[in-house]
């Protein structure tokens, strides 16, 4: 397991599931074994994933194979698969709603310049959207040897960590996201103005309610432009405050990619970025991805 000062694992019994699941990470993990996702899967196996994913956060199916068509087919068990506003690299068309994490260059080689920059930078999904992701999903088609992990943030755990007076200060303020300040902050390309019409900013709370569970947890990142009613400067103050709190060792899992690998997560108490850290100019990083429209945040 990988554990982390100051955050202990579950004291509850485990729930029971219909299949072998192993507790990876105190700050959220469980590794799921002997289910092969290529296949349809019953009500059962779906509600089981789901009740494991909200005890756990992250769910990690090791030694998987799915082609597109089937890792959309198990990614709609749990609503409707999002689309994007972002456009390739390669060739400028819309991605595709099961589109890959990647820097492959149109000549299908390692290159700096092919990398989205934003997955490597602190966010939880979508939540430049009226309504965020509530899950995203992950398959390791082509991972480097060394770096290039998915790290996560448990931002209920850092929400639950926080002093008595910075939580009074924090809950009721709202924030407003934008997907056209996000694309600034991380050195991208600016958005065009049809993509801004498309997705222009909104407001979330900071504090968020849990749909399922109830639990409270910080909708932070940098998709955040700026804290409603509050002076930018102070407003970037605040945030640096809370991100630097939530990015601690002990609300974090960092997932390292085996090919094969399918990872789903809870983007509704989570950040992830990944770790850019690899020789991404000679070594292969691809991930297949899914993204399930959420709720309103509340």
């Amino acid at each position: 397991m990988q554990t982390a000062e100051g955050i202990n694992a579950p004291s509850a019994p485990p729930q029971t599931y219909p299949f072998a699941i192993r507790r990876v990470g105190d700050a959220g993990g469980g590794e799921i074994s002997g289910l092969d996702l290529s296949q349809p899967i019953g009500p059962e196996i779906r509600d089981a994933i789901y009740q494991a994913l909200l005890e756990h956060h992250i769910l990690i199916f090791p030694g998987q194979s799915m082609t597109r068509e089937q890792q959309g087919r198990f990614a709609e068990n749990y609503g409707e698969l999002e689309s994007h506003v972002g456009r390739l690299r390669t060739t400028g068309e819309r991605y595709p709603i099961i589109n890959d994490i990647t820097n492959l260059d149109a000549d299908g080689k390692p290159a700096v310049e092919a990398a989205n920059r934003g997955p490597y930078f602190w966010h939880s999904d979508k939540s430049y959207h009226a309504t965020p992701s509530k899950m995203t999903m992950l398959l390791g088609i082509q991972v480097p040897s060394h770096g290039g992990e998915t790290q996560f943030a448990n931002t209920k755990l850092a929400y639950d960590a926080l002093p008595a007076e910075m939580k009074s200060r924090i809950d009721g303020l709202r924030a407003v996201h934008s997907w056209e300040s996000n694309r600034i902050v991380v050195g991208e390309s600016p958005a065009t103005e049809e993509q801004i019409r498309e997705r222009p900013p909104v407001t979330h709370p900071l504090v968020c309610t849990h749909p399922d569970t109830g639990d409270k947890a910080l909708l932070i990142g940098t998709h955040v432009d700026y804290i409603e009613g509050m002076a930018r400067e102070d407003s970037e103050d605040l945030m640096k405050k809370l991100m630097d709190h939530a990015e601690q060792p002990r609300f974090r899992y960092d997932h390292f990619w085996k090919v094969g690998d399918f990872v789903m997560w809870d983007n509704r108490c989570l950040m992830h970025r990944g770790n850019i850290e690899f020789a991404i100019d000679a070594e292969a990083r691809v991930l297949q991805r899914t993204v399930i429209i959420g709720t309103a945040p509340v």
